[in-house]
């Protein structure tokens, strides 16, 4: 299943694969592993991939060019999304001496350059801020935009991790496709700060990480919130015959701002049960007692 991000964006696959395990960050694939993974992925739908240029300390976009570079068909199936703005400290950057953000024009398009010789492509079809500077200047920011735009490089733009007011900021001077924010039963910030309110208002699509709460949900250890939510979401597997990690993602999928849940997983069958997930309808009701569990009272 596909879904357009925005009135004029592009269509990304309902589900996104998150790529920041593939690397040194976590799985650490081989480049043959990565090539069946994507093609894995895209056998069952899911055709975007989300990427950032510091995954695996600025390595993982190399893992996933090389995965895909003797195969043309591949990347003719697929949207890619990355993001750049942050400044790790690592062998890889030496000129880098303090983490820190840069948004100017000339190092956003320099990043995406990069990016693209990593990825073996000649565009990227999104390209995000992946943190909201300080010092970020949006009339830069929309030149370096409209640059890349216009040279055919970068399709489509958003930003990830803004506030509202940020996005409203960097919207008045360049149209913003999405915001990439962490949104979970843990994570409810979005839901009461503006944020999905403002993706309705402006008619895209938010795309949504750690949707299991970076696997705290199956901690061997769980806190008294996470107990608390099992329960329930326990309970609505046992009804509907499905995993707790399918009822997690209908519990996101049922929310009106249309939120594209990021899977990190390494493991095409956690993919696939994201997707498995599309066809589960959870209740108002239920999806309000999901909530309850995850802020300890009922609702005013």
């Amino acid at each position: 299943m596909n879904t357009k991000v925005s009135e004029n964006g592009p269509i990304f696959s309902r589900v996104v694969a998150g790529c920041m395990n593939w690397g040194e960050w976590g799985a650490n694939l081989e480049t043959n592993q990565a090539q069946q993974l994507i093609e894995d992925c895209l056998s069952i739908g899911v055709t975007t991939f989300d990427h950032a240029d510091i995954y695996g300390h600025y390595t993982t976009e190399t893992l996933f060019g090389n995965a895909i570079k003797d195969k043309s068909s591949l990347r003719e199936q697929m949207q890619l999304v990355t993001k750049c703005g942050i400044r790790l400290v690592t062998p890889n950057r030496p000129e880098n001496q303090i983490k820190s953000y840069k948004t100017s024009k000339k190092y956003i398009i320099a990043s995406v350059e990069q990016s693209l010789r990593k990825l073996q492509t000649n565009y990227i079809d999104m390209l995000l801020i992946h943190r909201p500077s300080p010092l970020m200047n949006p009339s830069e920011i929309a030149e370096a935009f409209e640059e890349l735009k216009l040279s055919g490089k970068v399709l489509h733009f958003g930003v990830s991790n803004f506030t509202t007011s940020q996005f409203e900021m960097l919207d008045a001077f360049f149209p913003l496709q999405t915001n990439q924010i962490e949104i979970s039963p843990l994570q409810l910030t979005p839901f009461i700060d503006g944020s999905l309110d403002q993706c309705i208002k402006h008619r895209i699509k938010p795309m949504a990480y750690s949707t299991l709460a970076g696997g705290r949900f199956f901690s061997k250890e769980p806190s008294d919130k996470v107990l608390r939510i099992n329960k329930v979401v326990h309970d609505l597997g046992n009804k509907y015959n499905v995993s707790a990690d399918q009822v997690l993602t209908a519990w996101l999928l049922k929310h009106p701002s249309g939120i594209l849940p990021i899977i990190g997983s390494t493991k095409i069958n956690r993919i696939q049960s994201a997707m498995d997930s599309l066809s589960l309808q959870i209740t108002d009701e239920e999806w309000f007692k999901i909530w309850e569990a995850a802020t300890g009272k009922e609702v005013a």
